[in-house]
């Protein structure tokens, strides 16, 4: 047993749960060195990295879990999700498509896939992802939303009334935000109900 190893782990824990994150990412570094073949150590790495916005810190520490521990869906996505927070939506497509090939349920890769293909400019791709994860999560108002700004900016008029029509019957006040920014109020406004305030 590395007893060297479990020490700092069990002490990084500790600083976790007490919110000293950055106590906890040296001691889960030192455990990281102590046995280099730990995706958990790694993992932990990354999330206080993500959790502190340093997402390029975090997407090297994500890479690292990868590379010791390839088929963890959720690893892929959180991977893919800090590298679109970093500004690099090309390489977070690649992650959520690696999630989403080991889970195809996962609602959140569909959604991270919708926000950088969006960040992209690929308003139609951007709009089906955001279609496949409101499939998934049916009362998903922001992922309705963007979907529905998706449409509009992809020119899908039809499709966006649709988006406005299923969002307007749970969210009233998303839907007629949707409605203003997409700037279609004289002909999808008639959809939303009367808002008492």
């Amino acid at each position: 047993m590395n007893f060297e190893y479990w020490r700092h782990y069990a002490r990084a824990s500790l600083w976790r749960f007490v919110g000293s994150e950055e106590k906890a990412f040296a001691a889960y570094l030192i455990a990281f060195r102590c046995r280099p073949d730990d995706a958990q150590s790694a993992r932990h790495l990354a999330c206080i990295a993500a959790d502190g916005q340093r997402y390029e810190v975090a997407a090297r520490w994500f890479g690292e879990s990868l590379r010791l521990a390839p088929e963890d869906a959720d690893t892929h996505y959180n991977h893919g999700f800090v590298l679109e927070q970093a500004g690099r939506p090309q390489a977070a497509l690649s992650a959520f498509a690696e999630a989403l090939r080991r889970k195809p349920a996962l609602d959140r890769a569909w959604y991270g896939m919708g926000l950088a293909h969006a960040r992209l400019g690929e308003h139609a791709a951007a709009a089906a992802a955001f279609a496949s994860a409101v499939a998934l999560q049916p009362l998903h108002g922001e992922a309705y939303y963007l979907w529905g700004m998706a449409c509009h900016r992809a020119d899908q008029r039809a499709q966006l009334a649709k988006v406005v029509e299923r969002l307007a019957s749970f969210d009233p006040r998303l839907a007629n935000r949707l409605v203003r920014e997409a700037g279609r109020q004289d002909d999808l406004g008639p959809l939303i109900p009367e808002l008492p305030f």
